[in-house]
């Protein structure tokens, strides 16, 4: 709280005015940064939680569409045929490197089952992997922020008090009126610090555990092609 504000409280000219606005502009210039950062730092994770609702909610769509085609009764190879260039969706990523590998493999000849299936199961973790790991990006950055925002904030928080009690010391006025300003405007870091951590640790949450659902289920499908190609490996080999 800047001193000139407390000497008008002390003078009976203390600021009505509570406004969020107009407690960031009362505050301190190390209070300021604080509200700034958090404030950059909940915009930046918004950003990352619209990105995540969409990237997550597309996979999961193209992956149940996927499966709905590679159940219909269709050959692996016309699947594959169909498939573009760049694969959408993590089902069809996996299912392309796998095809893609039987393939290259039976194209030059020689082909030993054990070492194939195994080459087909690499190919597809990798894939499962890649795909994996690309809906988790910036996941981090959330929980960053949801363990991190309040402490920012009750930095400042601290610091503001320490400002304001510093303050009403050159004043020597103890007065409520006096004291209630610094101490809102220094409260308010804090309930920005929760502001923007609630919501990073709740979707934080809820992605990780979207994510882990989505990847048994991809696990699963990997599983179930790769024990269809291994028939398949068994009848070409009689």
């Amino acid at each position: 709280m800047e001193p000139a504000v407390v000497h008008q409280a002390a003078m009976g000219l203390a600021p009505a005015d509570f406004s969020y606005f107009a407690l960031f502009m009362r505050a301190d210039i190390i209070v300021k940064a604080v509200m700034l950062g958090l404030l950059v730092a909940s915009v930046w994770s918004w950003a990352v939680i619209f990105d995540k609702l969409g990237r997550i909610g597309q996979a999961r769509k193209r992956t149940e569409n996927f499966e709905e085609m590679f159940w219909s009764g269709r050959s692996l190879d016309d699947i594959y045929a169909q498939l573009p260039r760049r694969p959408e969706g993590p089902a069809a990523a996996i299912f392309a490197a796998g095809m893609k590998e039987w393939k290259s493999s039976w194209e030059k000849g020689g082909v030993h089952p054990a070492s194939l299936q195994e080459r087909i199961d690499k190919r597809m973790n990798i894939a499962l992997n890649r795909e994996l790991a690309g809906l988790e990006r910036r996941l981090g950055f959330l929980a960053t922020i949801g363990s991190n925002a309040p402490f920012i904030g009750l930095f400042g928080t601290v610091w503001g008090i320490m400002n304001s009690f510093r303050a009403i010391a050159v004043s020597h006025d103890t007065n409520l009126a006096v004291v209630a300003p610094g101490i809102a405007e220094a409260l308010f870091a804090t309930a920005m610090g929760l502001v923007v951590a609630v919501p990073a640790v709740m979707f934080f949450n809820r992605f990780s555990n979207d994510i882990g659902r989505l990847a048994v289920k991809l696990e699963g499908f990997a599983d179930e092609f790769s024990a269809i190609l291994s028939r398949q490996l068994d009848e070409r080999g009689h």
